[in-house]
């Protein structure tokens, strides 16, 4: 398995959070923010009150699937933390998915390649 590329700092999260645009739905609260590289970093934050560790690992486990698998129709050189909201133990992949498609779309990081093909 290849290297992810991760938020993994308190201080980088503090940065995204604070400097960041943050936009949220019922399952997720997304925050973006500039990197000044070449390609996207993501944070994923779930915390104790979504559920136990087992919950959160899933939840984890998903966002970071999403994220893999459409990071090629978002515009690179963003930060993104991914929150997981309460409501999101009770949702499903697909729920989740529409969910960070949706975010992606408010905060027009989509590229123009994904919008025409759609």
């Amino acid at each position: 398995m290849k290297k992810f590329n991760c938020i993994r700092k308190n201080e980088e999260f503090r940065y995204v959070y604070k400097n960041g645009k943050s936009y949220a739905n019922k399952y997720l609260v997304m925050y973006i923010a500039d990197n000044g590289k070449d390609n996207n970093r993501i944070g994923i934050s779930v915390s104790k009150k979504v559920g136990n560790s087992v919950v959160r690992h899933r939840i984890t486990r998903q966002i970071r699937e999403i994220y893999r698998l459409n990071n090629n129709k978002i515009i690179q050189k963003n930060d993104i933390v991914v929150v997981a909201r309460v409501n999101a133990k009770d949702a499903d992949y697909a729920k989740l998915e529409s969910a960070y498609l949706h975010l992606c779309k408010i905060h027009n990081i989509i590229s123009e390649n994904y919008i025409e093909q759609s």
